[in-house]
C-alpha cells in the first residue's frame, strides 16, 4: 500500500515538535532542511503558527521559538494531571493491592494532616480498613512523612514547629528526632510508620512527584506489624516505591530520584 503524504495539519505538528525538547531557535531554512519541507511551505507554516502565538519570531535573528500558546497547552496538560491525580492513580493502587494482598492507600497532604484520597482494601481476613476522606496526623502517618521528607525545610517547619502529639509509645514527638527521620526517608526513598498511630499496625509510604518535581501525594501500604515490616529489601517496600515511581512518571515527572534511590 502506497504511503500517504502528510497533510497540512501533520506538517504543522511536525514543525512544532521540531522545537522539542529544548526549544532552541530555528530559522526557516533549518526547519525546511530538518523536516524535508519545501522552503516556501515551511515559511507558510511558520507564519501561521506565529500568528496564532504557537511560535514567536526574534525581530533581529528572524528565527523562531515556541510561543505563549504552546506554553498554555503544556500548562493545561500538567494542571489536568494534578487535578485528576486520584482517577489516574486508581488502577496503580488497585494493582498494588492485588500484588501484595494488603490495603493500599493514596494519601494527599492537606493542612496539618494527610487525607485518604483513595483506598483499595486488602483481601485478607486481618486487614486495615478506612474511609475516603479520613485524616491522619502528618507527624506520624507514613504518607505524610514520605511527602514532607522531600519538601523545603521552611514548609516542614510548619508541621513540626508545634507540639507533636504522642499517639502511641512509638510516636516521634521531638522535632529534632523528626527531622532526622525525614533525612533517613530522603536517603532511602520510603517512610515507615512503625506502630506510631495504632499499636500493631505498620505502614510503608513512598512519595509521588509532579511535573515540577514537587511531592504531591504518597502511595501507602498498611497492615499488621508482623506482615508490614518496613525492611528495605521486602516486597512491600520495593513494590510501593515502584508504584509511586510509575504514578510520578504519569504526572510527567522528569527527575531521576527513583533511579538514584535504587543504588542507595
Amino acid at each position: 500500500m502506497k504511503e500517504s503524504k502528510p497533510n497540512s495539519i501533520e506538517k504543522a505538528l511536525e514543525v512544532l515538535l521540531a522545537f522539542t525538547p529544548y526549544n532552541q531557535e530555528l530559522g526557516t531554512g533549518e526547519i525546511s532542511q530538518k523536516l524535508g519541507l519545501h522552503k516556501a511551505t515551511a515559511s507558510r507554516i511558520l507564519r501561521t503558527l506565529a500568528d496564532k502565538r504557537f511560535l514567536q519570531q526574534d525581530p533581529y535573528t528572524k528565527k523562531f521559538s515556541l510561543g505563549p500558546s504552546a506554553s498554555d497547552i503544556g500548562r493545561a496538560y500538567n494542571n489536568g494531571l494534578n487535578s485528576n491525580l486520584v482517577n489516574m492513580a486508581k488502577s496503580y493502587i488497585d494493582n498494588l493491592r492485588e500484588v501484595l494482598e494488603e490495603t493500599v492507600v493514596l494519601e494527599v497532604l492537606s493542612g496539618d494532616s494527610t487525607v485518604m484520597a483513595y483506598i483499595a482494601e486488602g483481601p485478607q481476613r486481618v486487614r486495615i480498613a478506612g474511609t475516603v476522606g479520613d485524616r491522619l496526623p502528618a507527624h506520624a502517618a507514613a504518607g505524610a512523612k514520605a511527602i514532607l521528607a522531600f519538601m523545603p525545610p521552611e514548609k516542614v517547619e510548619r508541621y513540626i514547629g508545634k507540639e507533636l502529639a504522642q499517639l502511641t509509645p512509638n510516636t516521634i514527638t521531638s522535632p529534632e528526632a523528626y527531622k532526622i527521620d525525614l533525612e533517613k526517608i530522603r536517603r532511602k526513598g520510603f517512610s515507615v510508620d512503625k506502630e506510631e498511630i495504632d499499636i500493631g499496625i505498620n505502614a510503608v509510604g513512598a512519595p509521588i512527584f509532579n511535573h515540577e518535581g514537587e511531592p504531591v501525594a504518597a502511595v501507602v501500604v498498611a497492615g499488621p506489624a508482623q506482615r508490614i515490616t518496613g525492611k528495605k529489601d521486602s516486597a512491600v517496600v520495593m513494590w510501593t516505591k515502584s508504584t509511586a515511581a510509575e504514578i510520578s512518571q504519569r504526572l510527567n515527572y522528569k527527575g531521576g530520584y527513583y533511579e538514584q534511590s535504587k543504588v542507595i
